[in-house]
């Protein structure tokens, strides 16, 4: 299949821009970018001088855990039995029949991260999968990381329920404490694996499933809003040598120097929201732009479901508004998105060997009037108008 007659913007290493450019894919993979026009025929698609993307990636979502209008019967976010549930499979709750995914295509997200909810200090992992499909094994893209949780969302669900943690001291103790846990077990299988005089220990799921991270394959999501949570998150970190990724980071433009001297990455969203809560007060959509000016490697999401999937273009739009530039902007929901996420060998790129994952615009992308005309998704075509031939 080929696409050509598009001004293409890569956003490989290069960050090029084809004026008249081609993708060629086959197998749900890139083979062939280039200028010009092949040779064609009329199974191919015309771009008609249309831009083409790369699909957008939205780094954090909840996608597929909840479904609209079934109320609690429907939601699988949390485990609110126990405060630290790191042995949960994040696709053992993905409905991926749930009318969202249906809806990420049709705004050009092609690649989501989905996440378990914040209720829980240590709540499971983290899988990067694609949004075409009907099995989510097969879906998958990548394991990428374990969801912690900072803050008012973790203390109050178990604070109304006279339980532990009650106070972010707790929370952080728990955190730690799991943490720990499972260095000691893996220190303890790593020894009885070469010593004779040693025993494996029991199995325990919680301290298997954190053992990716400690050694250093995937990443530490915290969520933290607050400024005080946010360098809770870069404490622990370090402690444990995590490598972590500040999901909301709502008061990073208050302290965007300091988390840029860390070298911290951050995701911000939802963007379109009101300061619901009290560690929200300082909430702002200049947030992106702040941490960005400061040299914050910063991604965009959308938190679905607390802003739909399908405006993740328009909240890179308000980001735009207030201060981010387009060349940024545009990184954040795709290559920058990618590097955070840790799949940027898989997507986030036009580029040869990288799954085709396209998106093609009639119009100014991140503009509330734009939609796309077509969106490739592993190689799959989901036409939305005249794309031309």
């Amino acid at each position: 299949m080929l696409i050509y007659n598009a001004e293409i913007y890569t956003q490989d290493a290069s960050r090029r821009i084809i004026d008249n450019g081609f993708v060629r894919f086959e197998n749900g993979l890139i083979t062939e970018v280039g200028e010009g026009v092949p040779v064609h025929s009329d199974e191919d698609i015309d771009a008609g001088g249309r831009t083409l993307y790369p699909g957008f990636i939205d780094i954090h979502t909840h996608l597929g855990l909840t479904t609209g209008g079934t109320g609690i019967e429907g939601e699988d976010f949390n485990e609110e039995s126990e405060p630290v549930s790191s042995q949960l499979r994040i696709l053992d709750g993905i409905n991926p029949l749930d009318a969202s995914f249906k809806q990420a295509i049709a705004a050009g997200v092609t690649c989501v991260l989905v996440s378990p909810g914040s209720m829980n200090p240590v709540a499971g992992d983290i899988c990067a999968i694609s949004t075409d499909g009907r099995r989510v094994d097969k879906m998958l893209l990548a394991n990428v990381g374990i969801k912690f949780s900072l803050g008012e969302n973790p203390k109050m669900t178990y604070m109304n329920r006279d339980e532990s943690p009650c106070t972010r001291m707790a929370i952080a103790a728990m955190i730690r404490e799991a943490l720990a846990k499972a260095r000691r077990y893996m220190e303890d299988k790593a020894e009885a694996e070469i010593s004779e005089d040693s025993d494996m220990p029991d199995l325990d799921l919680g301290s298997e499933a954190l053992i990716p991270l400690l050694e250093g394959r995937v990443k530490a999501h915290f969520h933290c809003h607050r400024a005080d949570d946010i360098f809770t998150a870069l404490r622990i970190s370090k402690e444990f040598g995590l490598k972590a990724v500040l999901i909301h980071c709502t008061e990073g433009h208050l302290i965007a120097d300091e988390l840029a001297s860390e070298g911290a990455e951050a995701v911000v969203g939802p963007i379109m929201c009101d300061a619901c809560k009290p560690e929200l007060a300082n909430i702002t959509p200049a947030n992106a732009a702040a941490l960005d000016r400061a040299g914050v490697k910063t991604a965009i999401c959308t938190d679905h479901s607390e802003i739909p999937i399908e405006y993740l273009p328009i909240s890179v739009g308000v980001c735009m508004k207030h201060g981010l530039p387009f060349d940024k902007a545009l990184d954040a929901v795709t290559c920058t998105a990618a590097q955070i996420a840790g799949i940027d060998g898989i997507t986030g790129a036009v580029e040869k060997g990288k799954r085709a994952d396209l998106v093609l615009f009639d119009g100014f992308p991140f503009e509330v009037m734009s939609s796309p005309v077509l969106t490739v998704c592993g190689g799959r075509v989901h036409r939305f108008g005249e794309a031309g031939r």
